[in-house]
């Protein structure tokens, strides 16, 4: 073991210990031609990127999604951003419609009223990516859209109450009576 890796997992150890869990990470080696690594630094620049390293792992990041995304069964979360003229004849209630109709990926949406009859919306979506890609067709497509996109990352959103029997709370309240 070499004296960096010693010291290494001595910040980890003392990390751990002191309940400070951060991930770990993994310091690898990129061979890239001296054109890329110019692009590579202007987008650094430009983005306002800390470092190279964080850029690199930006970018690999979206592409392991777009993996994810393509092989289609893996649970994703996401979000639908629409672009529409709200005046288009029925149109907010048929995205309306299309959002009841998928209420178990349909998570909550947000639509913000523009200037000329126009309207953005973003509709926070989970579940399969293939069943997400198809809902956000739906959306797309409709008349009066002008333009859309589905963005899906590779992470859950946290369950925020634990499923229950539906019948144990309607029990708790109807056994509960007034003293008279």
């Amino acid at each position: 073991m070499t004296r960096n890796n010693k010291a290494l997992n001595m910040t980890i150890a003392a990390r751990r210990s002191a309940g400070k869990r951060k991930p770990t990470v993994s310091r690898i080696s990129l061979s890239l031609s001296e054109s890329l690594l110019s692009e590579l630094d202007v987008m650094v620049g430009e983005r306002g990127f800390a470092s190279r390293s964080q850029a690199v792992a930006t970018i690999l990041h979206r592409s392991l999604v777009e993996h994810q995304h393509e092989v289609g069964d893996r649970v994703m979360v996401g979000t639908i951003t629409i672009y529409y003229d709200h005046t288009a004849n029925g149109l907010g209630e048929r995205l309306a419609d299309l959002q009841r109709k998928h209420i178990d990926e349909v998570i909550s949406s947000l639509h913000v009223h523009l200037m000329h009859h126009l309207t953005l919306e973003v509709v926070l979506v989970q579940g399969p990516a293939i069943k997400l890609e198809a809902i956000a067709d739906a959306m797309i497509t409709q008349r009066g859209v002008i333009s859309g996109r589905l963005e899906l990352v590779a992470a859950l959103i946290p369950q925020l109450h634990p499923f229950t029997d539906q019948s144990k709370p309607q029990k708790a309240i109807q056994g509960k009576k007034k003293k008279t």
